[in-house]
């Protein structure tokens, strides 16, 4: 069969939402698989000069996620053994049924994520192509990929989620925002990890489902990429993003954060060449309509300090700050679980309930979790969606911040608990991204580690520091906003 690319997917429309109506039978899911749909050729040219046009073309013309060039057939909606967009009872069911994970207390969801139960920083990629090659920051952070060799990873995952019986499609949504909202797909190889992108991207109506087209596409499979030597690559392990195509690879790790994460990393190219700040904070919104948002890296108190039972959660861990205001990212909250208190943590602790998935918690052989013990990991885990927490925005949108808050976890004692900062400083901050660490967040780190790390988030940050800082420069002076930097570590 002659290789076909570019190709667009397209969907089927008769397919319903997971969150907003129950699941069809097996036999209408059957009956839709048997159906065959052409396939379009699709594409997109950067011929500008010009990025910020670019980007403002790119994202005005509701790019396609083009799948690279394979014999494979290439629609995974045409899969015989396709599961899309399945109902949450269905999901657990599959869970249980596969021996995937098991049910602990408050009839919650236990998964392992094996070898990896973090990231894996030093095994990320970017492909240095088109666009991309003169846009990323490239160095330690944003490693590049050759353009072959993603294509020959990205073929050897999607070759094992073709021979699987089945493989789960999530479709959904990046982005509050109507304005710059992305539509991403992620199929996976564990019905764990279709649970978790339901749990943690913005779920679609049923309208929209019957529309759907990707302007991402990430696949996660177990797949062994055999050739990692050969290609240049430092282990098996494989987590790449091609910001010219919308495509994302994941294999050899089955640790959830990094498909939402390489989804993040996507908006953090995009968003600011549109002249929007993108930002890895959470963000709450007051009765009176004033906004707070939150910078820090995994661990550090973003999603303790955005639980606030006196105030509205918009997001706790990725946003965008537009000319409307602040909008979330996700449609769910990832945090972790070591020392879980339900009395100093209440919201996060009643969160954690049926439709909920724990990472990694040890538990006795009554299902009961002690979240104090790190044994297995420091960074344990917990996803759920937004309606989890009932304080929780609706819209994930809010108003422009009044106030801004810079988490640093301080290992070395030598900051103060509070500082109120003038522009500059907050630039300077900003950029710097003088933090720690926590332990268990990525793969090594067994204890606070001092970093400078770019906008508090320097692993999901592929622009220059500069397109960032003048972003946010422009927020502080347009909104007269207050920024603190607040040392939630040694002090």
């Amino acid at each position: 069969t002659a290789p076909v690319c570019p190709i667009r997917f397209l969907c089927r429309t008769t397919m319903l939402a997971a969150s907003s109506v129950p699941a069809n039978s097996a036999a209408s899911r059957a009956d839709t698989r048997r159906s065959k749909f052409q396939v379009k050729a699709a594409g997109f040219n950067f011929s500008s000069d010009n990025v910020v046009e670019e980007a403002l073309q790119f994202g005005n013309t509701h790019t396609v996620s083009k799948l690279v060039e394979t014999s494979l057939p290439v629609d995974f909606l045409d899969h015989p053994g396709c599961e899309r967009n399945m109902s949450y009872d269905d999901m657990r069911e599959e869970v249980l049924e596969r021996g995937e994970g098991k049910v602990v207390e408050n009839d919650t969801i236990l998964v392992d994520t094996g070898k990896f139960t973090g990231r894996c920083p030093k095994d990320r990629y970017i492909v240095d192509s088109g666009a991309a090659h003169d846009n990323v920051d490239w160095g330690d952070v944003n490693i590049p990929i050759k353009e072959s060799t993603f294509d020959k990873v990205f073929n050897c995952c999607a070759e094992r989620l073709w021979g699987l019986e089945k493989v789960y499609v999530f479709d959904g949504f990046v982005g509050a925002s109507q304005k710059s909202r992305r539509a991403v797909r992620v199929v996976t190889e564990l019905a764990w990890h279709h649970h978790f992108c339901t749990n943690m991207f913005i779920r679609p109506t049923a309208e929209e489902l019957e529309t759907f087209v990707p302007d991402i596409t990430i696949v996660n499979s177990k797949a062994i990429f055999e050739q990692w030597k050969e290609e240049g690559l430092r282990t098996e392990t494989c987590v790449a993003v091609d910001m010219n195509r919308g495509l994302g690879v994941v294999t050899g790790t089955q640790y959830s954060g990094e498909m939402k994460k390489g989804a993040f990393s996507m908006m953090n190219y995009l968003l600011p060449l549109q002249g929007i700040m993108s930002m890895h904070c959470s963000a709450t919104v007051g009765p009176q309509g004033d906004t707070a948002i939150f910078f820090g890296l995994s661990g550090t108190g973003k999603t303790t300090l955005s639980a606030d039972p006196t105030r509205f959660l918009i997001g706790d861990d990725e946003h965008g700050w537009d000319d409307e205001g602040v909008f979330n990212l996700e449609g769910g909250c990832y945090a972790k679980m070591i020392d879980l208190n339900p009395v100093k943590e209440p919201l996060i602790h009643a969160a954690i309930r049926k439709d909920a998935i724990l990472e990694n918690v040890v538990v006795d052989e009554e299902g009961n979790c002690d979240y104090k013990d790190g044994s297995r990991t420091e960074n344990t885990r917990g996803s759920y969606p937004m309606w989890h927490i009932p304080n929780h925005e609706p819209s994930g949108k809010a108003g422009h911040a009044k106030n801004v808050i810079f988490l640093t976890c301080d290992a070395f004692g030598v900051l103060p608990p509070v500082s109120k900062l003038t522009t500059e400083q907050a630039l300077y901050h900003l950029v710097s991204g003088y933090t720690a660490k926590v332990a268990g967040t990525e793969m090594g780190v067994t204890e606070p580690t001092a970093t400078f790390s770019t906008c508090f988030g320097g692993a999901f940050m592929p622009l220059p520091a500069k397109s960032y800082a003048t972003l946010f420069q422009k927020k502080i002076q347009e909104h007269d906003v207050n920024v603190y930097l607040v040392n939630t570590g040694w002090t």
